[in-house]
């Protein structure tokens, strides 16, 4: 059974970092994309970065230059490094596997920026 684990949301004032983490566990085949995606309150969740299957990555033009998506394979771990925080980058923050069979998220971590 595939797992998602994300840790590292929090509080942080505007222009502050964060480092959001996603453990991955279980045996995942033929993956098409992994990354992270936010919801805002009475909002539709929305692609923030990815890992593309060739191993190129996707941006959220909202993020672009501020934040980076990275991983780790030896630790099956997707990585998102959150500068220059914005107060509409408040949200919660999924991560997400996406298979040829199947779509999976992570349980979501909240990410607050204050003014």
């Amino acid at each position: 059974q595939v797992q998602l684990v994300e840790s590292g949301g929090g509080l942080a004032q505007a222009g502050g970092s964060l480092r959001l983490s996603c453990a991955a566990s279980g045996i995942i085949f033929s993956i098409n994309t992994m990354g992270w995606y936010r919801q805002a309150p009475e909002k539709q969740r929305e692609l923030v970065a990815v890992f593309t299957k060739g191993g190129s990555t996707n941006y959220a033009d909202s993020v672009k230059g501020r934040f980076t998506i990275s991983r780790d394979n030896a630790k099956n771990t997707v990585y998102l490094q959150m500068n220059s925080l914005k107060p509409e980058d408040t949200a919660v923050y999924y991560c997400n596997v996406c298979t040829i069979y199947s779509n999976y998220w992570g349980q979501g971590t909240q990410v607050t920026v204050s003014s």
